[in-house]
């Protein structure tokens, strides 16, 4: 509850700065009152539809690629039957968790820059052209969503073998006796048993399609790039930060939480009315 008032609802006072003229010297209570004029603004600026529509481009393709890895992953894991090699699999699959998004973004500098790149350093050397991984938007793309899978997938597993846990192991002996092999008992117990676990973290992704993180676009992208790696994160920082221009910036923060409101309302309603969970 602490933590809560103190940096989730304490900080919600400088929303107030998307409505006021900001100025640093004066305060937040003391600026001028400016009403609706900086939504005005932003919705006004070309730039902000193109990090919008990244945004929700990246986090979309996100959904599709980088969900379904930590399941599948989570059952290739729980299939396994050699204790010492799961644990050992567990182990280096959440280790790209622990690292730094700077550390990944030098990591994938030195795999895969279009001439120094061990990645294209080994296609020339085979007679192969070299790739743009990074200079190309759509090679960019793929190179973004596979860097994200692999950070993140191993993590993600966690939650799924917790569920996989709590599957009654009578069913799968009952579906040895009637002869069922392993594809059969995933797609008819463990797939079944992981669902309620896969609703209400979906539920929570769609709730964050709006929302997007700031190191990896940035630390990934370049000037090359920006027509895909431009998001809202990055956006906020340098109309924030940047350029001081620190209404606008609240005023894109706030924008982005009453749209992520929505998205996760309006997600778990849909996931009321179709298979009867919610998790509001």
């Amino acid at each position: 509850m602490l933590y809560f008032l103190l940096f989730k609802y304490g900080p919600m006072y400088g929303v107030l700065i998307a409505f006021k003229d900001f100025n640093f010297f004066q305060g937040i209570w003391a600026s001028k009152w400016i009403g609706l004029d900086t939504f005005e603004e932003i919705f006004k600026r070309r730039d902000f539809y193109i990090a919008l529509r990244n945004t929700f481009m990246l986090n979309f393709l996100d959904l599709i690629v980088s969900f379904p890895a930590p399941i599948v992953l989570a059952i290739m894991l729980h299939e396994l039957k050699v204790s010492w090699f799961k644990k050992v699999s567990q182990a280096v699959l959440y280790l790209p968790h622990f690292i730094s998004w700077v550390i990944i973004g030098g990591i994938v500098y030195q795999v895969f820059a279009t001439n120094t790149g061990i990645a294209n350093l080994l296609l020339m050397k085979m007679g192969l052209p070299a790739i743009p991984f990074l200079s190309d938007k759509n090679y960019w793309l793929l190179t973004y969503l596979g860097t994200g899978v692999w950070q993140s997938a191993g993590w993600g597993t966690i939650i799924y073998l917790a569920a996989l846990t709590g599957i009654n192991k009578e069913l799968y002996e009952a579906a040895e006796v009637d002869g069922a092999g392993r594809f059969t008992k995933i797609r008819y117990i463990t797939v079944p048993g992981l669902k309620p676990t896969i609703i209400t973290l979906l539920i929570m992704n769609l709730g964050h399609m709006i929302q997007i993180g700031f190191e990896r676009p940035y630390v990934i992208g370049n000037v090359t790039v920006r027509e895909y790696s431009e998001v809202l994160s990055t956006f906020v920082y340098k109309i924030g930060l940047q350029s001081g221009e620190y209404s606008l910036a609240t005023a894109v923060g706030f924008f982005q939480a009453v749209v992520g409101l929505v998205f996760i309302l309006s997600a778990n309603w849909i996931a009321k009315k179709t298979t009867e969970q919610s998790i509001l």
